[in-house]
């Protein structure tokens, strides 16, 4: 071999490391370059996982104080409707008993031989009857003021359905029961009278929302009523007005008297009759429940 050709050989060898030199610090450069990159990269990595952790826990807490809120307000609206409740009750309750001070208890008890009203009691208030609905002329008969229009409208719808419904007696006055039923005394005797008329003071008359009824054609109280249209349409159609017949047949108060009829509000008429019911066949404990709205 030639010395140029060793030589060049030797060249090529020296230029091959070199190069071999050269890839290797570039490759240690680019590593030690990636690395370092690699590494901040982990590291961004890392504080972004922190990032999102500390925002799901942030997101966490909003939605826990969300829904406590959210609880807080449903507990609040709750108890606010509560306390509505309780002051509506209370209202009604301060309205019922502010309103049964102005109705008087009496009105609903059942005096025939059981209850007693003292010689000064009258009704709050008395109106004059209509004389159209009187039976007879040139009288003046009173009903309590605020049973009247009950009264007035039955008679008044009565006669649209062609019957002649008149008040023969209304109130009477504990004196005037007195006398009448003296006179009942002298003229059927004690006995008979008792039958029929009640002693002053346990009269429903004297309450002024009791009337006895008769018709344009007999104008007399008498049994024979209950055989009139009016006495039919007074058993089907009275408790729509508030009224109620006392004393039925087999009664144990009275002799039967179809003319007698009470006025005890639309709401204890209408539950006697629809249960087929009297007044006196119901305890008074429950009667008095009905006391408060005896005018609505």
């Amino acid at each position: 071999m030639s010395h140029h050709t060793h030589r060049v050989r030797t060249l090529l060898i020296i230029l091959g490391i070199l190069v071999i030199l050269a890839g290797v610090t570039y490759g240690v450069y680019r590593y030690t370059t990636l690395s370092k990159a690699f590494r901040v990269e982990q590291t961004t990595v890392a504080s972004l996982r922190a990032s999102i952790i500390e925002l799901q826990d942030n997101l966490s807490l909003s939605q826990y104080e969300r829904d406590r809120l959210t609880n807080v307000l449903v507990a609040t609206e709750q108890e606010k409707g509560v306390l509505v409740e309780q002051t509506d009750e209370l209202a009604d309750t301060v309205d019922n008993l502010t309103k049964l001070t102005t109705i008087d208890p009496e009105l609903l008890k059942k005096y025939s031989k059981i209850y007693f009203l003292n010689e000064h009691y009258v009704p709050s208030s008395l109106t004059d009857i209509d004389p159209q609905y009187i039976s007879g002329t040139g009288r003046t008969l009173q009903f309590h003021e605020q049973a009247w229009p009950y009264l007035r409208e039955m008679l008044e719808d009565a006669a649209t359905q062609g019957l002649g419904l008149r008040v023969t007696s209304a109130y009477r006055s504990y004196g005037t029961q007195a006398n009448l039923k003296d006179a009942y005394k002298v003229t059927y005797g004690t006995t008979a009278a008792n039958r029929f008329s009640a002693e002053q003071g346990y009269s429903e008359h004297q309450l002024g929302t009791t009337t006895d009824l008769t018709t344009t054609k007999t104008g007399t109280l008498t049994t024979s009523f209950d055989t009139t249209a009016e006495f039919k349409w007074l058993t089907d159609n009275a408790h729509k007005y508030g009224f109620v017949l006392s004393y039925p047949k087999n009664n144990k108060y009275y002799v039967y008297e179809p003319w007698h009829w009470r006025y005890v509000g639309t709401s204890l008429a209408t539950t006697l009759h629809d249960e087929g019911k009297y007044l006196y066949d119901v305890d008074q404990r429950e009667i008095d429940q009905y006391l408060l709205n005896i005018f609505d």
